[in-house]
């Protein structure tokens, strides 16, 4: 068991807590009479992320210079690793011998590809899932707010639901994958939404629908599903056809590579938020290295919207140990109001999270009225204990067991003491192209959840991920079980798609010791585990 040092607010950050303290009868009140901080407008909103958002700074973008995507610019981290040399020769590795044969292949243990396999099994299919680490370790566990859904009951709809998810994702989204309940179910508002339909499970909504997810899959063992822990893919394989047909996948443990051949692949490797792009910490989960991506768009499939990442407003600052930490968008909507140094409220927290984070960005650096932290960095104050002065006492403790527990552990009371946040590197907005039958353009190859881009275009809203995950693993679970029934075509297995990708490199100039998939972030070096930065593993050729 990891030992977890106290770390209680220092005298300096208490005196500042008197000043949140001094505003909040106030505040209180306005809430009661619901006098809301006021909305920006829209011409406001694009102002603070042109001026504040960090996918707007310099140097946040530069083009990719090979590939399906050339000229596309992307952060450098992700830029990088596409431009990185793949981690097998493929002049050593013999197709020949198959270690594992099956119908669909599914890379990753997380919502979507668990989703993915359920669904693939009650359609009659052989199914093996293949995960990095451990079955369940995905970001799908990190996602604590809420998952959105229009629910009888409401005055709400699809049809608001869908408004405000291109709203969110600035008219960007790719319409066709927005689009397309018995009950009535707790719900929340979530920043960008005109409606309550955030349904929750306390902070620790991902964490149950996984849950479930992993056990009924692990009780389908001899019904179809086998699982394969510590065992990420490393590359796909093709067949002569141009034909998606299985992938090449790396013990951890045994260091030996594993062929497998199946007839469809699905894609559901997550996202990206431990290459840490632009040093911001990150929620994300430690295998979170942007696998997916490498492996479709060197089999040719494209990329898209990767020119925006989504950062949460509220990562823990304090204490350091919980640095990047997600504080749930589920505060905000439960009243918890966003304040600077001051005690001043100067943001409606219910903006979208591009503009919040920006917003939270221009309080710490134009206009200087973040809070100072120990580790010399700034932050604002999530006010929490408003919820319980709103809502009665114990609702911090009820409903955010999560977080309450956990800082309860350093002696910080979050239904007494507000937390310090600051945006944190959360979630990877784009991904590969793919349809809304998860379909890539590359035969027999299918997509579903982070990996996957253009549903929620520029911004994604609170509670849209675990939706994502939930509908398209499933889609793509079905459509990956007719496409190997109706359409597979049987074919000699080849790596040709990776050693044409190295002679693009040789041929393109490219200079390069970075080998992809990074598969896990490299915090040996103490400069890179100081500022939390994994852009460049090296790993080997084998």
């Amino acid at each position: 068991m990891v030992e977890v040092f106290p770390m209680p607010y220092p005298e300096e950050l208490k005196q500042l807590i008197k000043r949140v303290e001094a505003t909040r009868v106030d505040r209180v009140e306005r809430k009661r009479r619901g006098e809301e901080y006021p909305m920006l407008s829209l011409d406001a909103r694009e102002e603070r992320l042109k001026k504040y958002h960090p996918d707007f700074v310099e140097g946040a973008r530069r083009e990719i210079r090979i590939g399906p995507n050339k000229g596309y610019a992307v952060s450098p981290e992700i830029a990088d690793l596409l431009e990185a040399k793949s981690r097998i020769d493929p002049d050593k590795i013999d197709l020949s011998q198959i270690d594992h044969e099956t119908d669909i292949l599914i890379l990753g243990g997380g919502g979507a590809g668990t989703a993915a396999a359920l669904v693939a099994q009650e359609h009659g299919a052989e199914v093996i899932l293949a995960t990095k680490l451990r079955h369940g370790d995905a970001n799908t566990m990190m996602a604590e707010g809420g998952i959105q859904a229009a629910s009888k009951g409401s005055k709400d709809s699809p049809y608001f639901h869908y408004l405000d998810v291109m709203g969110g994702g600035h008219f960007k989204n790719i319409p066709v994958l927005s689009k397309s309940d018995e009950g009535v179910l707790e719900s929340l508002h979530g920043g960008g939404t005109c409606r309550k339909r955030m349904h929750y499970a306390a902070d620790i909504t991902g964490a149950e629908i996984m849950r479930t997810l992993r056990d009924e899959a692990r009780d389908r063992a001899q019904k179809g599903i086998r699982v394969l822990e510590f065992v990420p893919a490393v590359e796909l394989i093709l067949n002569e056809h141009g034909h998606c047909a299985g992938a090449l996948l790396y013990n951890l443990e045994t260091e030996e590579y594993l062929t497998v051949r199946a007839k469809a692949v699905v894609l559901a490797t997550g996202g990206s938020g431990r290459l840490h792009i632009q040093g911001f910490m990150t929620t994300n989960h430690y295998g979170a290295t942007g696998d997916g991506l490498v492996l479709g768009y060197r089999a040719g499939v494209k990329v898209n919207f990767l020119h925006t990442v989504q950062y949460h407003p509220t990562g823990a600052v304090f204490p350091e140990q919980a640095e990047g930490l997600l504080i749930t968008e589920k505060f905000r909507g439960a009243g918890a109001n966003v304040l600077n140094i001051e005690g001043e409220q100067f943001v409606n927290e219910r903006e979208p999270r591009d503009v919040e984070s920006a917003c939270f960005i221009r309080e710490c650096t134009e206009v200087g009225k973040g809070v100072p932290t120990p580790s010399g960095k700034a932050a604002v104050w999530l006010d929490a204990p408003m919820i319980d002065i709103l809502k009665g006492p114990g609702t911090v403790e009820r409903e955010f067991p999560g977080k309450y527990i956990l800082f309860k552990r350093y002696e910080i009371d979050i239904s007494k003491e507000p937390m310090l946040v600051y945006p944190t590197l959360h979630y990877q907005n784009g991904g590969l192209e793919f349809t809304a039958d998860c379909e890539t353009s590359v035969p027999g190859l299918y997509a579903a959840g982070e990996v996957s881009g253009g549903i929620h275009g520029e911004n994604r809203l609170m509670g849209n991920s675990l939706l994502d995950i939930t509908v398209f693993g499933r889609i793509a679970g079905e459509k990956a079980a007719a496409y190997a029934r109706e359409k597979a075509k049987d074919g000699r297995l080849n790596l040709e798609h990776a050693r044409r990708y190295h002679k693009e490199l040789e041929e393109s100039g490219i200079q390069t010791s970075l080998i992809a998939p990074m598969l896990l972030p490299d915090y040996s070096n103490p400069e890179v585990r100081k500022r939390q930065l994994t852009s460049h593993y090296e790993g080997t050729i084998r």
